[in-house]
């Protein structure tokens, strides 16, 4: 498995960083992208590369924690390169079921 989507990262609703997992949400032309799940991958920006978790979600929605980054990546070009499936897309039942997986993910990453 070898995915790369570029877009620009827009504003999203920054549930992510009040959880403590900020990401960059893309907007991409993209039409080659994996099914909906969680991925284990890497994300480019300003020239830096940072490991990442990455969801494909509902909604054609796109984003990803980079590991390390703690700027204000808002309006930049963003490379995302999917190189592993970690699971499936799942709502959960509460915020703390939520931050335990996305622990775990991460933990892949």
């Amino acid at each position: 498995m070898n995915y790369v989507i570029s877009g620009q990262v827009l504003k999203g609703d920054s549930y992510g960083r009040k959880i403590g997992f900020p990401t960059v949400n893309l907007k991409t032309e993209a039409k080659d992208v994996p099914p909906n799940g969680v991925y284990a991958g890497t994300g480019t920006l300003e020239g830096k590369t940072y490991r990442a978790g990455i969801v494909i979600g509902p909604g054609d929605r796109i984003e990803a924690h980079l590991i390390g980054y703690d700027g204000d990546a808002y309006g930049k070009e963003v490379v995302l390169q999917i190189n592993k499936f970690l699971r499936e897309f799942k709502k959960f039942d509460t915020e703390e079921e939520l931050i335990a997986q996305i622990k775990k993910d991460l933990k892949y990453c």
